[in-house]
């Protein structure tokens, strides 16, 4: 017979182990693939609309024949007169005419294309020179706009992170409960097989135990039976089988005291062995012929029986044998 290792465990328990952890490593990579990563949202930003600057130039010289001052009269361009001729008189009422009452009106300020070029002779204002230039706005709209977008997909990277590292978390703890659940059923699995390696050495020991009960009782009951063989069982001839028929012949020197023709009968009593030989013979019935009765006795003791059995057992038997003998 082939050594029987009752510490391996079974091939079921083997092969269901392997089947539970391939079905959490299958679920888990599930559960990772239907988990959808959430969108990221982009927060629109109000763009506002660019500031619009429109640069006014003012022209370099203003004709003095056009401006008005308040509570003043106009400034008419003054040209010049020639050497030869006289100046004219003022006359006081020019002078009052000059200077009517004016009704205070916000200056008007009429603007003509500036000629090519002007005679030197001209008046200028302080007002002509020219004006310096109004200093650009910069707008800082797009600026604030690429700040605002840059921070949005900072804002998104770091959600798309948190995701990514609670999905390894999930991983890692779907790993760790696999792992759990497989250690569990490993320890379970040793469990059952040191369950049932118990079981099979307490199977052999009381199979062990039984032999021996058996082997005793055997024992018991051979002793039992060989004790119980030794006790003669009665039996009748025709249960007697011989195994070498003895030869019944009347004796002559018995003849004297016997008339031809006569019969006489007598019944024996053997004692036969576990063997079938005749240990001890004995007259039950006489045949009232004395001779006839010892010759009787030596005649049967050459032959031999088949042992006697008695539930498979030889047994020592008492055997009733009539005999017949008729005188020749």
């Amino acid at each position: 017979m082939g050594s029987t290792n009752f510490n391996a465990p079974p091939l079921k328990i083997t092969l269901l182990a392997s089947s539970v952890v391939i079905a959490l490593h299958v679920l888990t990579a599930m559960a990772l693939v239907a988990i959808k990563p959430p969108v990221p949202v982009v927060k629109q930003t109000a763009i506002t609309s660019p500031i619009e600057i429109q640069l006014v130039t003012l022209p370099v010289e203003i004709a003095t024949s056009e401006i008005k001052i308040e509570g003043m009269a106009p400034i008419k361009e003054l040209k010049p007169q020639p050497e030869s001729a006289a100046e004219p008189e003022l006359k006081p009422q020019a002078v009052k005419k000059s200077q009517p009452e004016v009704k205070p009106n916000p200056p008007v300020i009429a603007q003509k294309k500036p000629a090519p070029e002007k005679p030197a002779s001209k008046m200028t204002t302080p007002e002509s020179k020219t004006q310096p230039d109004i200093p650009k706005v910069v707008n800082h709209a797009p600026f604030e706009h690429e700040v605002q977008r840059q921070a949005s997909i900072s804002a998104v990277q770091a959600d798309n992170l948190a995701v990514i590292n609670e999905r390894k978390a999930m991983a890692a703890q779907a790993e760790k409960a696999a792992q759990e659940v497989h250690i569990k059923v490993m320890r379970d699995a040793q469990v059952a097989a040191d369950a049932k390696a118990a079981r099979a050495a307490q199977a052999v020991a009381d199979t062990k135990t039984a032999q021996a009960a058996a082997r005793t009782k055997a024992d018991t009951d051979a002793k039992a039976a060989a004790a119980a063989s030794n006790t003669p069982v009665n039996f009748n001839a025709s249960n007697a089988n011989w195994a070498s028929t003895p030869n019944f012949s009347f004796p002559s020197r018995a003849a004297r005291r016997a008339n031809s023709g006569d019969t006489f009968n007598l019944v024996l009593i053997l004692r036969v062995n576990k063997q079938g030989g005749i240990d001890s013979v004995g007259v039950a019935q006489s045949s009232g012929n004395p001779i006839l009765d010892k010759e009787a006795q030596r005649q049967v003791r050459s032959g031999k029986f088949k042992p006697f059995m008695k539930n498979g057992v030889p047994v020592v038997g008492n055997v009733t044998l009539p005999i017949s003998y008729a005188v020749p």
